[in-house]
């Protein structure tokens, strides 16, 4: 039975869903319509032809990421938070970034979460050409490790894998290390790990006793 109650978010939540699960290229007006179960005709009256329905949905994403709420009582505290914040946008929404960078909005999208962490790097004694590069440092780790995460995970099996790469000639005096490096990497701990490293180091210069 043909629906009839519709409304324009609930078509952008829906494109967005069959974006993020198969990508842009399978966004049709017709299989988003199966999805909604309604008439095509209906999409078109809420959202317009499809390039009218991306540009919607890029903005919808431009949106999302911009909805960033920093936590903790300590401004490293806060700025880890935007930064596993917006580790988890990116995520979860890899082709939709990839429109957003098409359309050239990529600044854009990023401009909340920058604005978050300036703030945080006033409150933490930062300030001018230091604070600014602190930002850029944090932004920068996040996207690197989005990509390195998208890499490894679309990678193809490995011959040697690194199990076989880090046997008992390659342990040297540290076999704990070795047998660490063989097994499956931690890619969450590996970011938290490696961002409060950066962050602590990054705010060690406003410390009155550094």
């Amino acid at each position: 039975m043909t629906r009839t109650a519709l409304t324009g978010e609930e078509v952008l939540a829906a494109a967005a869903r069959l974006a993020r699960a198969h990508g842009p290229g399978a966004l049709t007006m017709r299989r988003l319509a199966t999805e909604l179960g309604t008439a095509v005709t209906s999409i078109y009256w809420h959202v317009g032809n499809r390039e009218s329905l991306l540009d919607a949905l890029v903005e919808r994403t431009v949106r999302e990421m911009g909805e960033i709420h920093p936590t903790g009582h300590t401004p490293q505290a806060r700025i880890i938070s935007v930064a596993r914040t917006l580790h988890a946008a990116l995520r979860e929404r890899p082709q939709l970034i990839a429109m957003v960078h098409e359309r050239g909005l990529t600044e854009r999208m990023f401009l909340p979460a920058q604005q978050a962490l300036v703030h945080e790097m006033h409150a933490a004694g930062l300030r001018g050409e230091t604070a600014a590069e602190a930002v850029r440092a944090v932004q920068f780790q996040v996207v690197g490790f989005v990509l390195v995460e998208r890499n490894r995970e679309r990678s193809p099996a490995q011959h040697p894998s690194e199990g076989e790469l880090w046997d008992s000639p390659a342990a040297g005096h540290d076999p704990a290390l070795a047998r660490a490096l063989a097994g499956p990497v931690d890619t969450g701990r590996l970011f938290l790990v490696s961002l409060e490293a950066l962050v602590a180091s990054l705010l060690s210069p406003a410390d009155p006793g550094s």
